[in-house]
């Protein structure tokens, strides 16, 4: 089957202990365990509640995100989809690949211009096709800490928006 060029649903049922079932339209399955992005994501609280979590379901008509209406929280497919990617990674470094990229919302684009490489080779360390060399988990690991030191002048200067520290 060929590779989905943008991660879309086709359907979403909540779990049990915070875990989504995410099928994509391609056919992929995946069962996502939430709750480290909740501990992690003080605006995601309200998930942490059973009731509210269960009211999980895709915007109709969409498949883009899922929602949660009565705590006006959205989770994109593709965050979905890469959350999957790490929690399934075969290796850590696969893993710190796939959190880097959620942890900066960073696209296929953004992660290779941000590393010097091809959206292709991103790609296929993402999936897992091939497998993720320690450099590369360094390397994302010395972007995090290069934005977080950015003053707001370095960051206009090389066309990056700098984050505020945590």
């Amino acid at each position: 089957m060929a590779p989905m060029k943008r991660p879309r649903l086709a359907s979403v049922r909540a779990l049990a202990r915070c875990r989504l079932r995410l099928k994509y339209v391609d056919g992929t399955v995946f069962t996502v365990d939430m709750a480290p992005l909740i501990e992690d994501s003080p605006g995601l609280a309200g998930l942490g509640d059973p009731d509210a979590f269960c009211t999980a379901r895709i915007i109709p008509g969409e498949g883009w995100a899922v929602e949660w209406p009565s705590l006006d929280i959205q989770i994109g497919a593709d965050t979905l989809w890469l959350d999957a990617q790490a929690q399934i990674a075969p290796d850590e470094n696969t893993r710190s690949f796939a959190r880097w990229r959620v942890r900066n919302g960073l696209s296929l684009t953004e992660a290779a211009a941000a590393l010097g490489m091809t959206t292709r080779t991103v790609s296929a360390y993402g999936s897992g096709e091939r497998p993720v060399p320690r450099y590369i988990v360094l390397a994302c690991k010395g972007w995090e800490a290069e934005r977080r030191t950015a003053s707001p002048k370095a960051a206009k200067h090389t066309g990056r928006r700098a984050k505020a520290a945590a």
